[in-house]
C-alpha cells in the first residue's frame, strides 16, 4: 500500500461515518496530513452541514501548515454554491499545494469542475487514489445521477427448503410469518436506518401488516412506500399509522393525508419506472424492495436491482410461497446466528459505473 493509498483509506473508513445522515449528498472523508503526520481529519456528518473539507481544516491547530500539506478527499471537492459553499475555492483560499482524490464527483454541477478549478489555481491534483473503493462508497450516489434511479436493493428471508411463506388464509393475516432469528431482524433494522426508503406491495402490506420502521436500533426511518392499486388496504394497518412519512401509490388519487401520500400513477404501463421517476424526483438515493414474490419478480424480471440481499433461516415449511430463485454466483455470504445471509449484486452493475 503506497502512503496515498494509507491515507486514503482512513478516508473512506471517515466518511461511512456519515451512512444514514448525509443523503442525498455523498458519503465523504477528508484527512490533511503534513510531513507524513495526520494533522486534521473530517466527514460530512449530515445533510445540509458543513463538509468534509471544511470540517478536516477547522480541525487543524496550526492553520499555517496548511501551505505545506496535502489534503486527501474520497470524493472530489465540490466547485458549486449549494447548502454550503465551494470546497475546492476553499482549498485554495488557505493555499494548500496538494489534493488527492478518489472519486470524481458524477454530479452534473462538480463533475470535473472541482479539480478543474483546482488545477487553474496551481493546486497540484491526484485522482483515483483507491478508485474502486471511493466508488463503492457511493454507489447510491453515483446510481441516482448516472442512472436517475435510487441503488436499489431487493430483500427476503427464505426458509432452508426455499420458501418466502406458507399458504395462509384471511385468519391468519396481521403478523410476519418468521423465518429468520433476533440478529437477523437487528440487521435488517441497520439497514433500514441506512437507506432512504422500504417499499412493499398489497399483499404484503395486508398479510404481514409491518411497520417498515427502524425499532431495535438508534437511526432514522426509511421513507415508507406501499403499492395499492385500488386504494383497498384498511386505514388501520401500521403502515398509516402517521409515525414516519408513507407513499402510497395507487390508481386512483392524488392527496395528502398528514404523513401519507397519495401519489396517482397507470399500472398497465411500466408502473415500476413511474414509481422511480417520483423517487429520482425526491431526492431518494435508495430503495430497499421488502415485498412479497410479486413485487420482487417485478423487479427482477425488469433487471431492475443492484443488489438481493437473502436472509436464510434453519426453519423448514415443506411447502407454501416459493423464494425468488437468483441463478448467479453470489457476491459474499456470512453467518448471522443460525441464519445466512447472501448477497448478489446485478451482473451489469458490479461496478459503479
Amino acid at each position: 500500500m503506497t502512503t496515498d493509498e494509507k491515507y486514503m483509506t482512513r478516508c473512506v473508513e471517515l466518511a461511512r461515518l456519515g451512512a444514514g445522515h448525509v443523503s442525498p449528498n455523498p458519503m465523504v472523508g477528508c484527512v490533511i496530513v503534513h510531513n507524513n503526520t495526520i494533522i486534521g481529519e473530517g466527514y460530512h456528518q449530515k445533510h445540509g452541514q458543513a463538509h468534509a473539507e471544511v470540517n478536516a481544516i477547522n480541525s487543524v491547530t496550526n492553520k499555517e501548515l496548511l501551505k505545506e500539506s496535502t489534503i486527501y478527499v474520497s470524493l472530489e471537492p465540490c466547485a458549486h454554491y449549494g447548502l454550503t459553499p465551494p470546497c475546492s475555492d476553499l482549498i485554495i483560499q488557505k493555499k494548500i499545494p496538494r489534493v488527492v482524490v478518489g472519486s470524481i464527483d458524477p454530479f452534473a454541477k462538480v463533475a470535473g469542475k472541482g479539480v478543474e478549478r483546482l488545477l487553474n489555481a496551481g493546486v497540484d491534483v491526484k485522482t483515483g487514489i483507491l478508485k474502486k473503493e471511493c466508488d463503492e462508497l457511493n454507489k447510491r450516489f453515483f446510481t441516482f445521477h448516472q442512472k436517475k434511479r435510487p441503488y436499489i436493493i431487493l430483500k427476503w428471508a427464505q426458509t432452508a427448503d426455499g420458501f418466502i411463506d406458507i399458504d395462509r388464509n384471511a385468519d391468519d393475516y396481521g403478523q410476519p410469518t418468521w423465518i429468520t432469528g433476533p440478529r437477523s431482524l437487528l440487521r435488517v433494522h441497520q439497514m433500514r436506518a441506512e437507506e432512504d426508503a422500504i417499499m412493499v406491495g398489497t399483499n404484503t402490506a395486508e398479510k404481514d401488516n409491518p411497520s417498515l420502521t427502524v425499532r431495535l436500533i438508534k437511526g432514522k426511518n426509511p421513507l415508507r412506500i406501499v403499492l395499492d392499486r385500488q386504494l383497498r388496504l384498511d386505514k388501520k394497518l401500521n403502515l398509516f399509522d402517521n409515525s414516519t412519512e408513507t407513499l402510497v401509490f395507487n390508481a386512483i388519487e392524488n392527496r395528502v393525508d398528514e404523513k401519507n401520500e397519495y401519489i396517482k400513477i397507470d399500472f398497465s404501463d411500466q408502473f415500476i419506472s413511474q414509481v422511480m421517476t417520483t423517487l429520482h424526483e425526491k431526492n431518494i438515493l435508495s430503495l430497499i424492495v421488502e415485498g412479497g414474490l410479486q413485487l420482487l419478480e417485478s423487479f427482477i424480471s425488469a433487471g431492475l436491482w443492484d443488489e438481493a440481499h437473502v436472509f436464510t433461516g434453519d426453519k423448514t415449511f415443506g411447502g407454501g410461497v416459493q423464494a425468488p430463485v437468483l441463478r448467479q454466483i453470489p457476491d459474499s455470504s456470512e453467518r448471522i446466528g443460525n441464519d445466512r445471509l447472501t448477497i448478489f449484486k446485478h451482473p451489469a452493475n458490479e461496478k459503479p459505473a
